[in-house]
């Protein structure tokens, strides 16, 4: 457990560490999935309300094992104890293959997207943008840490601009379409649960990064007190931004120009500011995406760094090099390279995904672990305990359960793929773990000197 934690992250501190760290990309381009799995404005909503809630019980009981168990790792550590250390390998082996690569490949791909769409290039120079915007922030986070947390601090002040103009002329705006969300329908030939399904699966992407908002546990002055207060306004907070973009959005243009379209942000823009000033807007939101793609790139290159000083992965002894700033090279390497092969393999809806499926079947193993942990460890002290126990664990499963039913019968292929690749890590796992006993088994030969 780690003892030099410092408890000095007050209310405030902590709600705008939330805030931050959930808002990204996904608040402006989601919007045009969800519509096409929809084809309508009132259950585009409702997913958005469904997700916000989802991800509120989701988040508040996994914070009550980030306050009990506040060790580097996080979400590993707490899979590790709770079902032990094969399963945690497999969170840790799913972040490296897919999560991390899988969400850096669709955020170079989004980026891609609104440079061609904003300079009028051939969508041919997709893939070459996409690549050198995924390199580029990987060359930046070789710089070393001090840098690229400067580079975030400054990309996460930037991205509230775009997201607070949109929102402020978009509301107050006169309305180019009928929108409400009462009552609410699905649009022609979509089934209402299959619409919803769809659209909820889409919208959790934008809700990503919840899992680890429960880690600030550890360092908050009080989070018996404040902790669910925190993470439950917070999201509420990231909700009512959702909500009101996306109805901004539905406001100034109509459904069939929205579903499916990934330029719906610069579109809106555009019709909200004219031609230049949807341009300027259009370039904030690159800004928000690039910095959302470090804030990525700085997490990913440290989770197979961090597998490899246990010896968990293959070649761990090149994972765990180190460059002369302190970086992980070769994992950034690794890093990078599959996420040009995603890049190459799959459109920015498929990699999002792909995505969710993955981290929401282990979100379930993890919100199921607080209910293993109260009868495994009933004395473990926890700091913070999720409110409404149990009904809010037990809705944050049903929830994880839907979504992966969603996917699973939406978009099977995707699914197992998710499925494989996890598999994959148990013969990895065992693999290394055998080298790693056989290390410990054979004895050091000693030198002798000779005189």
């Amino acid at each position: 457990m780690e003892k030099d934690l410092k408890s000095d992250i007050g209310f405030f501190g902590a709600l705008s560490i939330v805030v931050g760290t959930v808002i990204g990309a996904g608040v402006f381009f989601r919007i045009a999935t969800m519509a096409a799995a929809t084809q309508s404005a009132s259950l585009t909503l409702l997913a958005w309300i469904v997700g916000g809630g989802l991800t509120i019980c989701a988040g508040l009981s996994v914070a009550e094992l980030a306050a009990a168990i506040p060790e580097t790792g996080g979400a590993v550590k707490y899979l590790e104890r709770s079902y032990g250390k094969m399963v945690g390998f497999l969170f840790g082996w799913v972040q490296v293959l897919i999560y991390n690569p899988g969400n850096i490949a669709a955020l170079g791909i989004i980026f891609a997207t609104q440079v061609i769409n904003l300079l009028g290039f051939p969508q041919s120079l997709l893939l070459p943008i996409a690549i050198v915007a995924v390199l580029s922030i990987m060359a930046v986070n070789l710089l070393g840490s001090r840098f690229t947390s400067r580079f975030q601090q400054i990309t996460s002040i930037l991205k509230l601009i775009p997201i607070f103009l949109i929102i402020m002329f978009g509301l107050t705006t006169r309305s180019q379409v009928d929108v409400q969300l009462f009552p609410v329908q699905a649009g022609e030939n979509v089934g209402l649960l299959t619409g919803l399904g769809g659209a909820l699966v889409a919208s959790l992407f934008a809700f990503d990064g919840w899992m680890n908002v429960g880690n600030i546990a550890g360092e908050m002055k009080n989070p018996k007190k404040h902790l669910s207060k925190v993470i439950t306004i917070g999201l509420l907070i990231i909700s009512f931004i959702y909500i009101a973009i996306s109805l901004s959005f539905l406001k100034v243009l109509p459904l069939d120009q929205i579903a499916g379209n990934v330029n719906t942000a610069s579109d809106a823009a555009q019709q909200l500011f004219g031609v230049n000033g949807g341009k300027l807007v259009t370039i904030g939101i690159l800004i928000s995406v690039y910095g959302t793609l470090n804030g990525y790139t700085m997490t990913a290159i440290r989770v197979p760094y961090a597998l490899s000083l246990e010896k968990s992965l293959p070649f761990s002894k090149y994972l765990s090099k180190l460059n002369k700033n302190s970086i992980p090279f070769v994992s950034a390497a690794l890093v990078a390279g599959l996420a040009c092969v995603f890049m190459a393999a799959g459109s920015f809806e498929i990699l999002t995904n792909l995505v969710i499926f993955v981290i929401w079947f282990f979100s379930f193993l993890l919100i199921l672990a607080v209910f293993i942990l109260r009868k495994k460890e009933p004395d473990l002290h926890r700091p913070y305990k999720v409110v409404l126990y149990p009904v809010l664990p037990v809705v944050g499963m049903l929830g994880a359960l839907f979504i992966m039913w969603t996917m699973i019968t939406q978009q099977p292929v995707l699914a197992m793929i998710g499925i494989a690749i996890t598999l994959a890590g148990i013969p990895v796992f065992y693999y290394q773990t055998k080298i790693r006993q056989v290390e410990r088994e054979t004895p050091v030969p000693v030198k002798i000197k000779s005189k």
